[in-house]
């Protein structure tokens, strides 16, 4: 009877040593921010309001995390109506035809002689129809518990893209608008319960 309790206790340490977490985007304290050079002067900056993310993992560290995030492309906004009527046309994203812009991780691996916060993120970015490996640099900002008494945890990620590589070939020469876009997420994910 003895044995049969210790492997009881064994085994549900072990299951929840390597249980999966699963977490969802919180909308209402997370932002997806792009800036991109205008006429070699000057930047515009914009964002998108609609979007969702999923992480698991079973790793404390999150090392084995799998994290898919989607952005409703519909859902631009630079603070001027006219330009985000165009950037919704085939000049730029045609959201018309491809209305959603995807990330699926491939990794996330700490940085080596960083801070224990510091990660690269890899993944497949895929805008209209083009899919390509980017990679984030990726800051951990830990978790904490809400007022709810919600499990939360907080990353800010960084990234470079060159939209040509995407077929959004408006202005080409990259004189007005420039080939490079920054993107700059400031994400909070809640845990499943």
């Amino acid at each position: 009877m003895k044995k049969l309790f210790l492997f009881l206790v064994v085994s549900s340490i072990s299951i929840a040593s390597f249980a999966q977490t699963s977490w969802k985007i919180d909308p209402m304290h997370s932002f997806v921010n792009f800036s991109v050079k205008h006429m070699g002067i000057s930047f515009v900056d914009g964002s998108f309001k609609k979007f969702d993310g999923t992480i698991t993992a079973s790793k404390p560290d999150l090392t084995d995390a799998k994290i898919n995030f989607m952005v409703d492309v519909n859902s631009i906004t630079t603070g001027v109506d006219m330009r985000d009527n165009h950037l919704k046309t085939d000049d730029f994203f045609n959201a018309n035809s491809y209305p959603t812009m995807k990330f699926e991780s491939t990794s996330f691996k700490k940085v080596a002689g960083k801070a224990n916060n510091n990660y690269v993120l890899t993944g497949k970015l895929t805008i209209r129809d083009v899919t390509k490996e980017v990679k984030f640099d990726v800051v951990y900002g830990g978790t904490a518990k809400d007022q709810q008494g919600n499990t939360k945890a907080g990353f800010g990620a960084t990234t470079t893209i060159n939209r040509l590589d995407y077929n959004i070939k408006y202005d080409p020469t990259g004189a007005g608008v420039a080939k490079d876009v920054t993107i700059k997420l400031n994400l909070e994910f809640v845990q499943s319960k």
